[in-house]
């Protein structure tokens, strides 16, 4: 093979060399030169966060931490992973779907405990999606028998109605949610689900993404006896919207007792939240 003197070879390479260090220049100048990301607006994306019917995308991971009352020292573990995803029906129209996947741990007899997926909930809202100054959402709540452990099986079928309503006033965000829903089909056991859930929600924003929460989720068995229907939990919250790597996300903690429990459930739940945020 015939081969290039040296000198000759590099006088070659020269154009080559020369045309790459032109190139590659401005285009690391303009890197350089780019603006640096626009600052996150922490308490307006907190308020955000804090509306069910937004438009918002957000997916919150719970870590509830259940003990006291009939549990004693014991702790009951429930983890929920509950996506929150808009969709828009037409110009005047948005539908939201809120999914919520619990993770149980719960503790039995002499030690043993229980691990496994609970029954799985899908909520559906249509929502105006132009914002009004009361924003309502209005759909059904539906829960699917999904549970993989005794102690928190169902085995039904249920569906009903769900209402929403969010008021955002100065640092304020206010609203609750209620729902209710019936067996439409059941495995045949005794513990069926007939639930009403209430959920109001206090939200005070004071600055640079902190927020006081005050969000109880009460609830109540119809398909329990008369003395053991109704969970009322009250505390207070902490929130904290952030932005990590580029990534705005909503930090919480919250503790709520409850003064109303049925036999053999907890007294007290620790909640620590960490959501990941997609705002559009």
């Amino acid at each position: 093979m015939l081969e290039l003197p040296t000198y000759l070879r590099v006088k070659s390479l020269l154009p080559c060399t020369v045309a790459v260090v032109l190139i590659v220049t401005p285009v690391r100048a303009q890197q350089v030169a780019q603006p640096a990301a626009p600052a996150v607006d922490a308490t307006a994306l907190a308020k955000q966060s804090q509306n069910p019917v937004g438009s918002l995308v957000s997916v919150p991971f719970q870590f509830n931490f259940n003990t006291g009352g009939d549990l004693g020292e014991r702790t009951l573990l429930n983890v929920n992973f509950q996506p929150v995803i808009p969709f828009r029906l037409t110009d005047r129209w948005n539908v939201i779907a809120r999914t919520i996947v619990p993770l149980e741990s719960v503790p039995g007899d002499a030690g043993t405990r229980f691990s496994g997926v609970g029954d799985i909930q899908l909520q559906l809202f249509v929502t105006p999606a132009a914002p009004r100054a009361i924003i309502w959402g209005l759909g059904g709540a539906f829960s699917f028998p999904t549970a993989t452990i005794d102690p928190v099986e169902s085995g039904t079928w249920a569906a009903g109605p769900s209402l929403v309503l969010v008021k955002m006033t100065g640092s304020f965000v206010l609203g609750g949610l209620v729902s209710q829903i019936w067996p439409l089909a059941d495995a045949g056991d005794a513990r069926e689900t007939s639930l009403l859930t209430i959920q109001p929600a206090v939200n005070f924003n004071f600055g640079h993404g902190w927020a006081i929460a005050f969000s109880p989720v009460i609830t109540a068995n119809w398909d329990a006896p008369v003395g053991d229907r109704w969970t009322v939990p009250v505390g207070l919250g902490l929130t904290r919207t952030v932005v990590f790597n580029r990534r705005p996300m909503n930090l919480g903690i919250s503790y709520n007792y409850n003064i109303g429990h049925p036999a053999g459930t907890a007294g007290e739940q620790l909640r620590f939240t960490v959501t990941l945020l997609y705002p559009r």
